[in-house]
């Protein structure tokens, strides 16, 4: 009768991990929320690492870390993505692999990153 489903945290859970994210995203140029076994992850993570060598990119591995399954069911209802990669640059919410991809094809990646670097 009063059972969640194992995907729904209790509010003040869910609050406290919100305020983490919330917290991560600004402390760091760029948070990336990953799957250690994904390939759109580790072709997003690659493409930091290649394209943007000095940038800060903190990377969490929801599969390898305490809490993982909570921080994406978190990330779902902040941003509506349900996917990894989940990128966030500058504070600001970027998306998953396709818009990542984009936004470095089309040079607003690089602006934003170079604007965080001033």
């Amino acid at each position: 009768m009063g059972s969640k489903s194992s995907k729904e945290l209790d509010p003040v859970a869910e609050g406290k991990m919100e305020q983490s994210i919330r917290d991560a995203v600004a402390n760091n140029e760029v948070v990336i929320y990953s799957k250690s076994y994904c390939p759109h992850c580790i072709k997003t993570k690659n493409l930091f690492n290649f394209n943007f060598p000095s940038t800060n990119v903190k990377v969490y591995e929801l599969d390898k870390i305490a809490g993982g399954k909570g921080i994406q069911a978190t990330l779902l209802k902040m941003t509506g993505q349900r996917t990894v990669p989940n990128v966030w640059v500058g504070g600001n919410h970027v998306g998953g692999s396709d818009d990542t991809q984009a936004a470095s094809s089309s040079g607003s990646l690089a602006r934003q990153i170079s604007i965080l670097q001033k």
